[in-house]
């Protein structure tokens, strides 16, 4: 990635939803469970706009709340794509990270889906050290280098090395520069993530439970994140925006 440096970003510069052919139904969110939120204790009082009711001791998600932010989202999703630059998605939650690597793959984004790594927009110089050595190791071992220079036993070692920086920065490798936007899938599970992007006002969109301090997120899509069939949904919405503006 090339150097650090903060975004100027205008909201205003981003179309309406009416620009977008997607159309968001209500029912297959409701059919997914994105309405169900957590319980009433573990709430956040910033999420209060985005609660519908309560049902016994748990809060209730408002969906036009849900569709009015996916509505949002899609027009910022296509102006970056068609701008030439690349989205960041991050889902580190244990049943996310193959949905998430799975829909970053499909529209050649690069992804997070390990523990989030300090630094990883912030402290650039580091992270691009890692990924060189990445790299160097693998073209080293491809071309059959290593097995001529070391043992067996180092080899195992090079390999086991490649294989543990794979899982850090696998995702990013290929990220020649910073990400015009982050797509977050867990809010609370990945708020280091967000607190970089707001560092370099980098656009945060994240899907949000109601246990959520919405603060740091510019475009809130309120959910269940607990729900892979939500996940899923929502994402889908966000690749067909993806394929859409590369069309």
């Amino acid at each position: 990635m090339k150097q650090l440096r903060t975004f100027s970003w205008n909201k205003s510069e981003v179309k309406g939803k009416e620009n977008m052919s997607i159309k968001i139904d209500m029912k297959e969110l409701l059919e997914a469970g994105a309405h169900f939120g957590h319980k009433t204790s573990r709430w956040h009082p910033k999420m209060a706009e985005y609660i519908h009711s309560k049902r016994q001791d748990t809060h209730i998600i408002n969906l036009e709340k849900t569709v009015e932010g996916i509505e949002r989202a899609l027009p910022v999703i296509e102006k970056v794509v068609k701008d030439g630059k690349k989205i960041l998605f991050v889902g580190t939650k244990k049943q996310l990270k193959a949905i998430v690597k799975e829909v970053a793959e499909s529209v050649e984004m690069p992804y997070v889906t390990e523990r989030w790594v300090g630094g990883t927009l912030t402290n650039v110089e580091t992270v691009n050290r890692q990924i060189k050595k990445l790299k160097d190791l693998e073209r080293r071992m491809k071309s059959g280098e290593l097995e001529a220079r070391y043992s067996k036993l180092e080899v195992q070692r090079f390999q086991e090395e490649i294989e543990t920086l794979n899982i850090r920065y696998g995702g990013i490798k290929e990220m020649t520069d910073q990400p015009s936007l982050v797509i977050v899938t867990d809010a609370c599970e990945d708020k280091n993530a967000i607190k970089e992007a707001k560092t370099l006002n980098i656009p945060v969109i994240a899907i949000c439970d109601t246990n959520v301090d919405p603060s740091d997120i510019d475009f809130v899509i309120p959910a269940n994140d607990d729900s892979t069939k939500t996940e899923k949904l929502i994402l889908g919405y966000f690749v067909e925006a993806i394929k859409q503006a590369k069309k």
